[in-house]
């Protein structure tokens, strides 16, 4: 079994046009994601997504690359959050609103 660590991304604005960036960041990266779940809100969209360390997790989100990869996609600089270590994650099959 993998341990994971579970950081949050909250990105705000309007989720209309947050989402499509949010697509374009995602297909760069996605065969690369473990855990990662993106939550829209009102006022913005949280993206939350597990590294396998806090550490891990602190160096992909304060690094240079994920900032540009962010400014390429279109998105803003998000408040990131440590969630925490993640116990257990399970899910039945993908789910998505489009």
């Amino acid at each position: 079994m993998r341990t994971m660590f579970l950081g949050a991304y909250h990105f705000d604005g309007d989720p209309a046009a947050l989402l499509p960036a949010y697509d374009k960041l995602l297909a760069a990266y996605a065969g690369d994601v473990d855990l990662h779940v993106c939550v829209v809100r009102g006022d913005g969209i949280t993206v939350f997504d597990a590294c396998p360390s806090a550490e891990q997790f602190r160096a992909f989100s304060g690094g240079a690359d994920f900032a540009a990869a962010l400014a390429g996609a279109g998105l803003p600089a998000p408040r990131t959050e440590e969630v925490g270590d993640v116990h257990v994650a399970r899910l039945r099959e993908e789910a998505t609103t489009s």
